[in-house]
């Protein structure tokens, strides 16, 4: 069974993808601050079902330095890392000028930062596996612009840079680096959206609706499965073409 790390995991679009890895014979392994109960639900729902585990670590990712000891508890519980998960992030509504210099470095960190180190620390592993994939989360701000969203938006932005040029590194270890760029997603981090202005998105958008969890899951399987074994260093966009 390949293991998958799948940070953010225990709710909203994270759990989504863990859900989705587990159905279809992946050992997902989510990682998050605390399980909390939509996490509980899922788990109690899989073993029920039949389905794949669904394991949790607890782990607060803005504790870079902690992130070496964690990969390497993680490889010696669950054993080789086939996949990594880079999903993890927080989102800062409002103007750039008026944004607190402590809430910025925040969001630069765990959007940013830790996701670049932990896949430090998990590719060294997958290079010595013979290979892996990695699949990180940006999202569609990255490459357009939305008002209120600048310090968001160039952390996922950097998320892009990072794939492409990773991709480049570890391609020939076998190890396979792409991202996923969602479109606005209904999670916990667009529950602040007005019902005008996801009637807004909905009509910007060509096939005139938002995009479900599920979307973004079935994407990321792809990226972790056999079939794109020769996609690297690209972005899926799951939009429902609110960027075309």
């Amino acid at each position: 069974m390949r293991n998958v790390i799948v940070t953010g995991g225990s709710r909203g679009l994270g759990l989504g993808i863990v859900r989705r890895l587990a159905k279809s014979g992946f050992r997902p392994i989510a990682i998050a601050r605390k399980e909390g109960d939509e996490f509980t639900a899922a788990k109690r729902a899989a073993e029920a079902s039949g389905s794949g585990p669904l394991d949790f670590i607890p782990f607060d990712l803005t504790e870079i330095d902690q992130i070496p000891k964690l990969v390497a508890m993680l490889r010696e519980q669950f054993g080789a890392i086939y996949g990594l998960v880079n999903n993890a992030g927080m989102s800062a509504h409002g103007v750039l000028a008026l944004t607190p210099d402590a809430q910025i470095e925040q969001v630069v960190r765990l959007n940013t930062l830790s996701p670049m180190l932990l896949t430090k620390y998990v590719v060294r592993s997958m290079m010595a596996d013979g290979g892996g994939r990695i699949v990180n989360i940006s999202s569609i701000t990255a490459s357009a612009g939305y008002n209120g969203l600048s310090i968001y938006a160039a952390t996922k932005a950097s998320l892009v840079g990072f794939t492409r040029s990773l991709a480049r590194e570890v391609g020939r270890m076998g190890v396979n680096v792409n991202a996923v760029a969602p479109g606005f997603v209904a999670t916990e981090m667009t529950k602040d959206l007005t019902d005008e202005q996801r009637q807004q998105i909905e009509r910007r958008s060509a096939l005139k609706r938002l995009v479900e969890v599920d979307d973004v899951a079935d994407a990321v399987h792809f990226l972790l499965g056999d079939q794109s074994r020769n996609i690297t260093g690209t972005v899926i966009t799951v939009d429902a073409g609110n960027t075309a």
